[in-house]
């Protein structure tokens, strides 16, 4: 199997380096050698070499059956305000993120938003924990390669000044069709539905009452959803459903959305499942995936073992699930569920954890945290009879493949 890893800038090198140990716990586990390509990428690396990722990255993409990214973004020497940019404007590290989801076609971003135990979500500004964990479990599905990030327009600067800049919004029947298909498949598949009443519910986030891409993917939407009669079906105006999810997420289940929303909506959903430490995004298309955690490269935390990386291990958890699909492996798929599961046993117990979630005084290291979650899979014992039975059942499935 071959995966390609994508540490990025800053704390991205960081939990890139725990997200590895857990995928060196599960080769182990399983008794396989996988075949592992690092490339560097970025914006720091953009300023030492010049380009924003080494000549065969894009490549190794292209043929890897998984990839991992950590985070990308360095400030600019020059105003440090800013992040590093290349000559064309795109920010450095645009070929690993922004590329990867054009040139491979991952036209779905998933970002699962879910409150685990012990892990009070974020309002106000602090911690308060105002629903329980069962309140908070929803999936959005954003469009991922069309919108405000296809790339159209530019800058008018007569004489040097720049006077005029223009952004033109992507949506195209074919693009919104694909990703709100993928939505009711996904919407089918869960086993659970809203939390509230059970139900498998399906909310379409636009802003058809103004602007005219929206209207037409509210119009593919609802011709798509009368080939799911078993999906219950809503819209929602976008400004108005940012109120609806901070007051009310236990109605929510999967959503759909067009780019530039789906990017603001999840990370104002991310305080909900305890900040952006624990959210983690997945890349997918019909041939290629690619799973990250969405929260930045935090320069200023960079180099100093501080960063949460649990958004980073529940990527590779999702990952290997996704990989267990594609390749009919049950064995990696229960290895998903495990990761999982390790994580869940270390929040539910309140330690080893990063100082977002347990403060200052409290906190351990982004290594200790990584340690741990390795610890608990390995053992299978300390991450329940669930859990231990799952990871049990792995080894003896790789084991039959392997004869």
């Amino acid at each position: 199997m071959r995966i390609v890893l994508l540490p990025g800038d800053g704390i991205g090198v960081e939990v890139m380096r725990e997200g590895e140990k857990v995928l060196a716990a599960v080769q182990s586990i399983l008794g396989e050698r996988w075949d592992i390509g690092r490339f560097p990428c970025g914006g720091k690396f953009y300023l030492e070499h010049g380009k924003d990722w080494p000549d065969g990255a894009e490549a190794a993409c292209r043929a890897a059956d998984a990839i991992f990214l950590g985070a990308v973004g360095w400030p600019d020497p020059q105003d440090p305000s800013r992040p590093v940019t290349m000559p064309d404007g795109r920010m450095a590290g645009w070929s690993p993120v922004i590329g990867n989801r054009s040139r491979l076609g991952l036209y779905a971003n998933v970002r699962p938003v879910r409150l685990f135990p012990n892990v009070p979500h974020r309002i106000h500004g602090a911690h308060r924990k105002v629903w329980d964990e069962d309140k908070v479990d929803m999936v959005f599905v954003r469009e991922n390669t069309e919108g405000l990030y296809a790339g159209i327009g530019g800058i008018h600067a007569p004489g040097g000044r720049k006077e005029t800049a223009v952004d033109v919004r992507l949506i195209t029947r074919a693009g919104a069709e694909r990703v709100i298909r993928f939505a009711f498949d996904l919407c089918r598949k869960r086993a659970r539905g809203a939390p509230a009443d059970g139900v498998k519910r399906l909310t379409c986030i636009v802003k058809d009452n103004v602007l005219d891409g929206c209207r037409l993917f509210a119009e593919v939407f609802q011709g798509v959803s009368k080939e799911y009669p078993d999906v219950v079906t809503e819209a929602a105006i976008v400004d108005a459903f940012t109120q609806w999810l901070m007051t009310g997420p236990e109605k929510f289940n999967v959503l759909v959305t067009t780019n530039m929303f789906g990017d603001i909506v999840t990370d104002l959903a991310s305080v909900l499942q305890g900040g952006m430490g624990m959210a983690l995004g997945a890349n997918i298309g019909d041939e290629h995936a690619m799973f990250e955690p969405i929260h930045g490269s935090a320069p200023k935390h960079a180099g100093q073992d501080k960063a949460n990386p649990i958004a980073m291990i529940l990527a590779v958890a999702e990952g290997l699930r996704w990989l267990g699909g594609r390749r009919q492996r049950a064995d990696l798929s229960s290895m998903g569920d495990a990761v999982e599961a390790a994580v869940r046993s270390i929040l539910a117990d309140g330690a080893p954890l990063t100082y977002d979630l347990v403060g200052e005084q409290k906190a351990a290291r982004t290594s200790q945290v990584g340690d741990a979650v390795v610890k608990r899979l390995t053992s299978g014992a300390a991450l329940g009879k669930g859990a231990a039975l799952k990871v049990s059942r792995a080894k003896a499935a790789a084991k039959v493949k392997r004869r």
